[in-house]
């Protein structure tokens, strides 16, 4: 409600936004490491992120009506991605959608933090624990985790 349905771009001014730009930033995926406003002159480089689900769902936490509903778009975006492309899922939702849009069980990829699969579309699926405020805070999710993740899409990319 604070970040991306205020400000038209994923992840910007809101909590979860904080660790993911930075990070992004210092593995040289972002060219400033903090968004706060959809004209704050963040460029993302070699990356672009969506949502599953476009809207805000009631509670923050997406329907599988919703996640059903939005599911053509994430098809639409994924289908555009070359092969050898990582995708990384933030958050059981995130993995499940992508699972889902691909036509893919995802019972036979289960969701991990740290996790990758290569799909067979030639893609590659690595997963963390979405950056929330509640997966910061109870430290289910640290920055070096994060960090982890994010340093293997970068790995990958440059195979």
């Amino acid at each position: 409600m604070h970040g991306a349905n205020r400000t038209g771009r994923p992840f910007t001014g809101d909590h979860a936004g904080i660790l993911l730009y930075r990070t992004l930033h210092k593995f040289g995926f972002a060219n400033r490491p903090e968004a706060v406003a959809r004209a704050d002159g963040l460029k993302l480089k070699r990356c672009r992120i969506t949502n599953a689900v476009k809207c805000l769902p009631p509670a923050n936490k997406p329907t599988p009506a919703e996640a059903h509903t939005c599911r053509v778009y994430l098809e639409g975006e994924l289908k555009a991605l070359s092969a050898g492309a990582v995708v990384l899922a933030l958050g059981g939702v995130a993995h499940q959608s992508v699972l889902r849009a691909l036509a893919l069980k995802p019972s036979a990829y289960p969701f991990g933090h740290g996790v990758r699969y290569r799909l067979p579309n030639g893609l590659q699926l690595l997963t963390s624990y979405h950056c929330s405020r509640y997966n910061t805070q109870t430290r289910r999710l640290t920055p070096a985790m994060f960090e982890a993740v994010v340093r293997e899409a970068k790995r990958l990319l440059k195979k």
